[in-house]
């Protein structure tokens, strides 16, 4: 592969395409709140390994509190969560952009390695605060930032599943 996907990244600066590693994410059950005033709440958290999806500008002006994220799987999690993604060709399906909600990024360190490529799920987003991930990044010491052409066409995807528009009603098909 002559193109380079992925730029190595040190530093607190945010943009894009940057994979964010063991994020902590709050877990909001269906029975939270419905306690009273919520002043002995216990919220639970899981680590999570995420992409950020706010767009750079608003990074950089600061002009974004709270950053929206979508976690990033392995293929073998991925799998292990659902096993219909085990079956010959569904990968390849994900990989043209015919499974709705998920998308592929090539392996960050080998993008010659299909069976390393991280799955990104449009279907989750989290919002964490941008100072809380500036420190994360930090800490992370050297990090993933997806790289152009690729990071538009990641952007674009990500921008194509939530303008989707479903219909009532289709116009009837054309007979031959």
């Amino acid at each position: 592969m002559s193109t380079p996907f992925w730029d190595s990244v040190n530093g607190a600066d945010l943009a894009q395409g940057d994979l964010i590693q063991g994020c902590l994410v709050p877990q909001l059950g269906e029975d939270f709140g419905s306690g009273g005033d919520g002043s002995n709440e216990t919220i639970p958290v899981i680590e999570a390994n995420l992409i950020i999806v706010t767009q750079s500008c608003d990074l950089e002006n600061g002009r974004a509190e709270l950053v929206a994220l979508c976690p990033t799987y392995s293929l073998d999690e991925f799998e292990s969560a659902d096993e219909s993604f085990k079956a010959r060709g569904r990968w390849e399906e994900v990989r043209k952009g015919r499974k709705e909600g998920l998308y592929l990024l090539a392996c960050p360190s080998d993008p010659a390695n299909n069976r390393g490529c991280l799955v990104v799920d449009f279907g989750q987003i989290f919002s964490l605060p941008a100072p809380y991930l500036s420190k994360r990044a930090t800490l992370a010491g050297e990090r993933w930032r997806l790289l152009s052409p690729y990071l538009e066409h990641f952007s674009q995807a990500f921008g194509r599943y939530f303008m989707r528009v479903g219909l009532p009603k289709q116009i009837p098909g054309f007979n031959k």
